[in-house]
């Protein structure tokens, strides 16, 4: 009985999916293999400088798939009848490094040169997908949120952590580590790690958003300590924007997200101008620390929208 396996599920002998090919065995590596998960095809030769740069990251990529994809190298000085056959199908093997992915034994994708690390798992997420199948990283960044969400902040520590070690550029794993660490109350040690990115990490908007978190929690306490304060304020001079500023911004430290948001709001609408848009400015910084599609921002959103284009 023909065993068909799924692209989401590894192969459960645990060998490894990289493996040297020729011509002779192109047919059952390559496009046999194909029909059960993703082959990719690196092309390359032994003159060839690219080559030498694109196959250790190729094969890094690959095996971090954990199985649902397989990677087949093909030396194209030593199998020069196989070349010809593929160049005459149309495969275009005139230079190397030359990369086809294959899938239900036909071409599915190929790319030319040797791209940076992040680029090639972009390339294999995409076959992965078009294969009904995705990345171990993916699944493991969805339970580990899940985990999260359900108040486990340990467990899902223990998830974002491994998945962190494995992948240091993985933004959405450091991030998720970061809010665990803030849901644990290690506040100062998730500052420490967020500092400690490389320029570009920090620009990610995973990363950017933990960071404005931490931030508006850090002001959130020193204006709660006021709050009956502003309150009366507010009550005193309705067009105190200091006041309703600093108010919103001890709402949203109580997770009293819509409030927060409704007061700016009214600030915006009583003086938009005021203090170089201080209002919209903070409300942008609750956006960015909640989520661009957390469901107050989506609302909010819509509010700002209409008091700016009206």
């Amino acid at each position: 009985m023909e065993v068909i396996l799924d692209p989401n599920n590894p192969s459960p002998g645990g060998a490894d999916p990289v493996m040297d090919g020729d011509q002779r065995t192109f047919m059952k590596d390559v496009v046999e293999a194909s029909r059960q998960v993703p082959v990719l095809v690196d092309f390359w030769a032994t003159w060839c400088g690219p080559c030498k740069t694109l196959t250790p990251v190729l094969e890094k990529v690959v095996r971090a798939a954990g199985g649902r994809v397989k990677l087949v190298k093909i030396d194209i000085d030593k199998n020069r009848q196989l070349v010809q056959q593929l160049t005459q199908m149309g495969l275009p093997l005139q230079s190397v490094p030359t990369v086809a992915a294959f899938w239900q034994g036909q071409i599915a994708d190929l790319f030319q040169g040797a791209l940076p690390e992040g680029e090639l798992k972009k390339f294999v997420e995409a076959l992965l997908k078009a294969a009904g199948g995705q990345m171990p990283s993916a699944e493991l960044l969805a339970e580990a949120k899940t985990l999260l969400e359900q108040g486990d902040a340990t467990g899902a520590l223990e998830i974002y952590a491994a998945l962190g070690q494995q992948e240091p550029d993985n933004a959405e794993a450091l991030a998720g580590l970061a809010r665990c660490l803030i849901a644990l109350e290690e506040e100062d040690q998730a500052k420490e790690m967020l500092d400690s990115l490389s320029d570009k990490l920090k620009e990610h908007p995973e990363i950017a958003s933990v960071r404005a978190q931490i931030e508006l929690a850090e002001a959130g306490r020193a204006a709660q300590s006021q709050l009956g304060a502003f309150e009366q304020r507010l009550a005193a001079d309705p067009d105190d924007h200091e006041a309703r500023i600093e108010l919103a911004i001890a709402l949203n430290s109580m997770d009293k997200r819509m409030e927060a948001a409704e007061a700016l709001l009214e600030a915006i609408k009583r003086d938009r101008a005021w203090n170089e848009e201080a209002a919209r400015k903070q409300l942008l910084k609750f956006f960015e620390a909640w989520g661009f599609t957390d469901p107050v921002t989506l609302k909010a959103r819509r509010g700002l929208s209409a008091l700016l284009f009206r």
